[in-house]
């Protein structure tokens, strides 16, 4: 593992954006739910994109980007989740209360400053994931500051804001989104970029989800929270990792995106020393006319045209790995692909793989002008995605020069790299909404909740007092079962000590023998506890009730009674006592335990021997 002076000596700064959905009843700008129900989509809506200036006059570079894919963005709107609002056919409503409560909550915890005014601004949004092709967002607190294990991090900026659309499928002309999560509550807590390390990066992202976590009033589940990151290397400049969902492998991924960002400055280096040059590109569907090769001879008997460009001084540098399976050309198909093409062809790849005639790759490099240390790329399909596709395939070449290119990326937990998305929005994409009031704070109000913060090693300190278990109060501290947990504990009044364990350790060896543990609700986990607790079933009964998997409190009721289990005590465990017989009490015990492990509670037993 690398300690921090190897990445401080590769100038690495790192920062962390942490996007969390809010658990509130309605979305942040209309009363749909934001829960997201089970719901019939009953209207479809149909957008294009155009980029267009901003109040500055100046078009953000991504929104240019985006609106050359010439795609349609198609919305599913459903009755209970979806409204006029969500697909800006309406003003928005009043901002959601209880959305920005939670917010200032979670301000407070971070000790932040709150603004005097809130503002409400909308923010572009290019990928189509909004109808309206903004959100909707507000700064909440401002000069946070938060311990991660030694050190004090500061957390500079909380925005509450809308969560977007969800993707449903996606092609190179079509995407089609689900606006039921549309709109509802989300909050954007910002690092300074001062994480030392990859694993710093995962832990700062851990403890701030544990932070949301513990306040009860966030959403959970897959895709609730998100982490973006914000990393650079000396010589090279920012570029974001988008879609982190499981933190595990966060620092893998981080250390590859440093190794890309290492290889391409090594490559932007070498293209400097070469003098390296990219050429304009040209129509050299003539020269495959009768080509064999499968690739080439598809796309040219469907009407589809072949366009190449010479590369001056990149040979050698194409095939150049810069992560795992991934190379220089790799990067530049990424941008040919945003075209509406399959990928690009290049003169470093093994050409007859391709079935490409050494006729024909002479002929191409004689029309392009190709010399000693020159390399080409050549795209082939229709006419207007080549032409897009080779106009996006050369400026990523000339992006080659300047090493890493400003880039929005995606997290591919698979493969553990990141993948290309889009150029890095500009700060062109923020103006004023004229719709929504400000809102005067309250600073003796905010004040107050300061008293609501609840502070993760104090929180630890009082599962400790109830578990009576240093392990398993941490394993709590981390666990999903939290909320339940403290719940359980005041809900039924049985000992924190007897639910951890079942909780934790208990569901965790029924669910790898495949019960369905996590079907099973708060109000199901609260009946079983409230059985136990009124001397109704044993403690050892628990995990045979859990393993029916009750949905809820009455199928938990009839589980008991279906599986007979009980609790024996009282007279009537006496009697069964009594007629054993006058057999030694250490017979006893293991008689009835054998018979009744699940109906009888093994201290009361003893006791009742011990008085005979």
């Amino acid at each position: 593992m690398r300690d921090e002076k190897h990445y401080e000596s590769i100038g690495f700064k790192c920062g962390l954006e942490i996007h969390q959905r809010l658990a509130t009843e309605s979305k942040l700008f209309c009363s749909c739910s934001a829960q997201m129900p089970s719901d019939v989509s009953v209207e479809e809506i149909e957008r294009r994109q155009r980029a267009v200036a901003g109040e500055l006059g100046k078009v953000d570079p991504s929104a240019v980007f985006e609106s050359a894919r010439a795609r349609k963005f198609v919305y599913n709107a459903f009755s209970k989740s979806a409204c006029l609002v969500d697909i800006d056919e309406e003003p928005p409503h009043e901002l959601n209360p209880e959305a920005l409560d939670i917010a200032m909550l979670i301000s407070a915890s971070l000790g932040m400053k709150i603004p005097a005014e809130i503002e409400t601004m909308r923010k572009e949004v290019v990928d189509g994931s909004d109808p309206s092709a903004f959100q909707r967002t507000m700064l909440v607190g401002y000069n946070g500051r938060m311990r991660v294990g030694k050190k004090d991090l500061a957390i500079p900026t909380v925005f509450l804001e809308e969560e977007s659309s969800g993707i449903e499928r996606s092609d190179k002309e079509i995407v089609l989104y689900n606006i039921d999560r549309l709109g509802v509550p989300l909050i954007e807590i910002d690092t300074d970029p001062d994480i030392k390390t990859p694993d710093e990066a995962k832990e700062v992202a851990r403890r701030i989800g544990l932070l949301l976590r513990i306040t009860g009033r966030v959403q959970r589940g897959i895709g609730s929270i998100r982490q973006d990151v914000n990393i650079s290397i000396r010589g090279g400049t920012r570029v974001e990792i988008k879609g982190f969902q499981e933190l595990e492998t966060m620092d893998v991924i981080i250390d590859r995106e440093i190794e890309r960002h290492q290889k391409l400055i090594e490559l932007a280096g070498a293209l400097h020393k070469r003098k390296a040059k990219v050429h304009n590109s040209e129509e050299v569907t003539d020269i495959f006319k009768s080509t064999k090769a499968k690739l080439l001879r598809q796309s040219l008997d469907g009407g589809g045209v072949a366009i190449a460009a010479r590369l001056e001084g990149f040979e050698g540098l194409l095939g150049q790995e810069v992560n795992p399976d991934r190379r220089l050309g790799s990067e530049i198909s990424d941008y040919a692909k945003m075209g509406g093409v399959g990928g690009i062809i290049h003169s470093d790849e093994n050409l007859a793989r391709y079935e490409l005639s050494d006729a024909e790759v002479s002929a191409l490099n004689e029309r392009l002008g190709l010399k000693k240390g020159d390399a080409f790329i050549l795209v082939t399909g229709p006419a207007e995605a080549c032409s897009t596709a080779i106009k996006y395939a050369l400026i990523r070449a000339e992006l080659a020069f300047d090493g890493v290119p400003k880039e929005t990326r995606g997290a591919d937990g698979k493969r553990l790299i990141t993948t290309f998305m889009r150029p890095l929005p500009g700060g062109s994409r923020m103006y004023p909404e004229t719709d929504v009031k400000p809102i005067v704070t309250d600073e003796k109000a905010y004040a107050q909740l300061k008293s609501r913060v609840v502070d993760p090693d104090n929180l630890l300190k009082e599962l400790e007092a109830d578990i009576g278990n240093k392990q398993l109060a941490s394993q709590m501290l981390w666990s999903p079962y939290l909320p339940l947990f403290k719940e359980m504990v005041d809900k039924t009044k049985v000992s924190g000590s007897v639910i951890a364990p079942i909780l934790l350790e208990k569901t965790k060896e029924l669910r790898r023998s495949g019960v369905a543990v996590d079907r099973i609700g708060a109000d199901a986990f609260a009946r079983i506890f409230e059985r136990y607790g009124h001397g109704e079933i044993t403690k050892a009964a628990i995990g045979e009730v859990i393993k029916a998997a009750p949905a809820s409190a009455d199928e938990v009721d009839r589980a008991i009674k279906a599986n007979k289990l009980e609790r024996i005590s009282g007279t009537e465990l006496k009697s069964i006592i009594h007629k054993l017989g006058n057999k030694g009490k250490d017979e006893l015990m293991r008689e009835l335990m054998s018979k009744y492990r699940l109906n009888v509670d093994g201290e009361e037993l003893r006791s009742l021997l011990d008085k005979r």
